[in-house]
Parts: C-alpha cells; structure tokens; sequence
C-alpha cells in the first residue's frame, strides 16, 4: 500500500461527510431492525441503522446540502417501514440490538459477541483532505489534542436504555468496549502506519476517534457524535473543517500525550460544553465554553476563506446548549419524538448584514 500516493491525491481541504441514522417503529419508536427493506439502503452493523454519505464537496454548506437530500430520500424510502432520526443513542431501547447478515457483519458478531449487539450507536464522521502526504500526517498528530474540543461541542448522547446517565456523551462508552477506540496514537511516519495497520485484518476495524483514511486519503474524524438535526452537523462540520485547515497551516504544533488528552476527552464525555479543559501544555483549566468560543473567533477569517463562515458562526448556540443539553431539556420519555421530528428540519443560517450596511 503506497500511503503517500494516496494521501497525495485528493483536492485540497475538500470536505465529506458520513452518519448514522437510525430508524424508529413508526408508533412506538423503538428501533425498528428494517434496515434490509429500506429501498437503496446502505446498511450498517445495527439492523436498525442505516447509512448517510456525501460527495467530497468544496465547501461544507454543500455538503450539508447533499445530507439533506439524503435525508429527504431515506424519509421518502423509510414511507410506512420506520421513522428516520439522528443520535448518537437510542433514548430507551433495549442495550443489546439486533444485527444484520453477512459475511462481515457475522465475522464482527463471531469475534466479540454481545460487544457487537451493543453497538446501536451513531457518529457524525468529517472527512478532510489536506491533500499532502506530509501535511496529512503532521495534521492528524497535531489534531489529537483537538479532538476533546469536537467531543464537548458534539455531545449528543445523555440517554441510554431510558436512563439519564449523568453522561453528555455516553456513546464512546458504548464504543469503548471494542479495540481500537479512544484517542488514537500519533505516528512519526507513514511507515509507522503502515506497520500499525499489519496489526489488523481490516482497516476498517482501525477504529480510533481519528484515522487517516487508507481508500479516500482524508483525515476521517470520528469522535463527533451524531447530530440530531442539519443545522447542528453544519456547525460540527465547520468547526472540524477550520481545526484541519487551520494545523495545515501551522509548523509549530507538536504531538501531545495521549494521556493528556484522555483527560480532556473525560471531561468532554461527562460534561459536554459544560466541561473544565486543561491546557495540555501547562495543566491549566479553564471552562470548555471560553475554549469553543475563543476557537471560533480565531477560525473565523480562515472559515471566510473557506466558504464556511455562516456554518461556524453557528457554533456559539451549540455552545450554549448543544444536543445532549436539549435532549435533558425534552427528557427521556419524549426523547425519541424529539428526535424524529427534527430529521428533516433544515438549518437556519445565521442573518449576515448586506454588503453596504455596515
């Protein structure tokens, strides 16, 4: 495998984006394993879950324009079956799900048996090119210790098997229980990856909260959760698609500790937004709020350069109450209506002045 070559080939800070939906009986809003009769289906481990892919796309406002048609195609092929909706967790279903056929999904359910029934969770995956071999591996070094910035924002996930779990994202919990997960390791080659992935049958399987991408040579960021509706993928996706660009950028961002950023991760899985971060330089904390906002206001001019300024200027709401707070805000029993209905909600961009009216 010529890592180089691929991570050569993409266009430049070109963005795509994958997610996880899930889909609900259409009067109780269980999960509903109907994933095989979805017409055009692309189906996942979960019976009940079903997957949402875009184009690379150059900006990340169509990007979202292509999940939403997505969206809208799926509700349309779901029609009587199931009701699609997007979190990371279903609110009360049962923790051990029902998975679909085949030879890889029974190989998964072979090697690590309920593990694999507990897997009913969803992620909003970001995919980035930096479209240098060079760049990409320094970027994903560097990007590590972003990753708890994306966790907090994303957090998405307060609800499992009708239990509040004092958690804003209990999902890498779930996810924990695999191989593979967590903060990933930094590598000080593509050589060092190449030897890494010997270690696994399948690359898939590699499934750390970043990885760069062996078949697209994108960055592919894992770690956000699943976001309920468009407007809030679009400010996770522009937030993601700044911090790649921005360390694309940078020639002074060493790699930290991956201890040193689990603590962060921590705080992000347990508080969300509301989480105390440590500067991994120092070990000082400092209220994950400043830290989000302070990011945007820095990315800002680059976000204008790349087209995404109205989607990151979205970040500030999350910021103040994302989706794990608004779910504790509906509560467990009116969780799965919340969901559902806000599948093809459209993102409401934020009013930009006209050019003249200061």
């Amino acid at each position: 495998m010529n890592l180089r070559a691929i991570f050569e080939a993409p266009e430049p800070l070109t963005v795509g984006l994958e997610e996880e939906v899930m889909l609900l009986d259409p009067v109780t809003l269980d999960l509903a394993p109907v994933g095989t009769r979805i017409p055009g289906a692309k189906l996942e481990l979960p019976a009940a879950q079903v997957e949402l892919d875009t184009p690379p796309a150059r900006t990340v406002g169509e990007a979202i324009d292509a999940l939403a048609e997505g969206r809208r195609e799926l509700a349309a092929a779901c029609g009587d079956l199931a009701r699609p909706a997007v979190a990371p967790v279903h609110p009360f279903a049962a923790p051990l799900g029902e998975l679909n056929r085949g030879e890889r999904y029974d190989a998964i359910l072979a090697q690590y048996g309920d593990v694999a029934r507990a897997q009913l969770v969803g992620a909003l995956q970001v995919h980035v090119a930096v479209g240098s071999a060079d760049r990409s591996l320094a970027v994903y070094n560097a990007l590590r210790g972003f990753l708890p910035e994306l966790a907090a924002l994303a957090a998405n996930a307060p609800f499992v098997a009708g239990r509040d779990t004092g958690f804003a994202s209990v999902r890498p919990l779930i996810g924990g229980l695999l191989p593979r997960q967590d903060v990933p390791p930094a590598f000080a080659s593509w050589g060092d990856y190449e030897e890494a992935l010997r270690w696994v049958k399948d690359p898939g399987s590699w499934w750390w909260e970043l990885r760069p991408h062996t078949k697209f040579g994108t960055l592919e960021i894992r770690v956000c959760d699943a976001q309920t509706t468009l407007e809030e993928a679009a400010a996770v996706a522009a937030y993601a698609h700044c911090l790649v660009a921005w360390l694309a950028e940078q020639d002074d961002v060493e790699p930290v500790a991956s201890w040193k950023i689990g603590e962060n991760r921590w705080a992000a899985l347990r508080h969300g937004v509301e989480a105390m971060f440590k500067d991994l330089r120092t070990g000082d904390e400092r209220p994950a709020r400043y830290v989000l906002l302070e990011r945007v206001e820095a990315l800002t001019p680059l976000a204008e350069r790349l087209g995404c300024a109205d989607e990151l200027a979205l970040v500030p709401r999350m910021v103040i109450r994302n989706g794990a707070i608004r779910q504790r805000e509906v509560g467990v029993e009116g969780a799965a209506s919340y969901l559902a209905e806000r599948f093809l909600t459209p993102a409401r961009l934020p009013a930009r002045p006209a050019l003249g009216t200061g």
